[in-house]
């Protein structure tokens, strides 16, 4: 079975709407691109425009250059693929009739719906998620900058009690005499200090 990841990197969006492209549908179903196209085109009737439509040679040209180059990408122009919508894959699995298309028309379902839901719920879940880090963070910081603040402060009073207490001591120092030195004095040098 497929990994719902795997479809949904299948899904593409083409003219406001998501849909699959035949080359695609034809390799999960198990069939090739032609034999998938044949069943659509003998139940022409059971694909109206919302369900499936051929890309234009603009669009098939932007979608070629996300596609890396293969063989299906050198399709002659005038087999432009088939796009299709969440609904025309459903139809599809009526028309190919095999327990593969059935399996298959379930997951890429699921796929759909799951891309759906994510749509509509995740953004608001992830945006109020962001909302709340952000509240956080500027609680955090603004925690920080009050302590940075506050330490500031007791540094500062610190540093003034520090200059105060040697400005202090310098001026204790001032009022001694220079005492003179004891020990042995060299010949010659009384007068020099050393």
């Amino acid at each position: 079975m497929m990994d719902l990841q795997i479809i949904q990197d299948k899904i593409h969006e083409i003219r406001g709407q998501k849909v699959m492209l035949d080359f695609d549908l034809a390799e999960m179903y198990q069939v090739e691109t032609r034999v998938l196209n044949q069943a659509v085109k003998r139940n022409a009737e059971r694909f109206p425009e919302d369900f499936m439509f051929q890309l234009s040679i603009t669009e098939w040209e932007n979608m070629s250059s996300q596609f890396v180059m293969t063989s299906r990408n050198k399709r002659p122009k005038s087999a432009l693929p088939l796009a299709f919508t969440e609904h025309g894959v459903v139809m599809l699995s009526r028309v190919l009739r095999s327990g593969i298309a059935i399996q298959t028309s379930v997951l890429i379902t699921r796929a759909f719906v799951a891309m759906r839901q994510l749509l509509l719920n995740h953004p608001m879940d992830r945006v109020s998620l962001l909302q709340q880090e952000m509240k956080e963070l500027k609680e955090y910081l603004e925690e920080v900058f009050t302590d940075y603040n506050d330490i500031n402060d007791d540094t500062r009073m610190q540093l003034e009690l520090i200059n105060q207490t040697l400005a202090e001591l310098q001026a204790k120092d001032r009022g001694f005499k220079e005492r003179r030195r004891i020990g042995y004095e060299l010949p010659g040098c009384e007068n020099e200090k050393l």
